[in-house]
């Protein structure tokens, strides 16, 4: 049903949009990023994360760092990831296909700077091999996404 729900999403939001549905999984950056020939940093990895009470989804480029302190700073709260189940049950989609797209649930979206360094990022689309091209503006837009900085500085 993940998948499902990710199509009808955006189908009516951004019709425009293709979901690519490839032989080979893309649960992980680095498979991400060998199946679409990619650098694994413009993959947007998408991190379920409880802050205090609340949970919210962060999207990062695919090798950010979470950065503790600039989360706390950015949320006021120190970030501690969700586990599977939680993971599945809120965001409705299996870890490896997590994406801000056709949630279970309502959640808040964060998108982080990491992300601006591409014209084009690939987030997972609800399963473990699926997955979407768009513009890191065209992804905030369509998630109603905060920009925030809390990853750390790249090396």
């Amino acid at each position: 049903m993940s998948l499902e729900s990710v199509r009808i999403f955006l189908t009516e939001r951004a019709p425009e949009l293709d979901i690519l549905e490839l032989d080979q999984p893309t649960a992980t950056v680095a498979e991400a990023a060998a199946a679409h020939g990619t650098d694994p940093a413009q993959i947007a990895k998408t991190l379920s994360l409880r802050l205090g009470e609340q949970v919210v989804l962060v999207v990062t480029a695919g090798t950010a760092r979470l950065d503790n302190r600039k989360t706390r700073d950015a949320f006021g709260h120190k970030p501690r990831m969700l586990d599977r189940a939680e993971v599945e049950s809120l965001t409705g989609h299996p870890v490896g296909g997590v994406c801000p797209f056709g949630l279970a649930s309502p959640l808040p979206v964060y998108c982080d700077m990491s992300l601006r360094a591409f014209d084009t990022v690939i987030p997972a689309a609800g399963a473990i091999n699926s997955s979407v091209r768009l513009s890191p503006d065209r992804l905030a837009e369509l998630t109603g996404a905060v920009w925030v900085d809390v990853c750390q500085a790249p090396a």
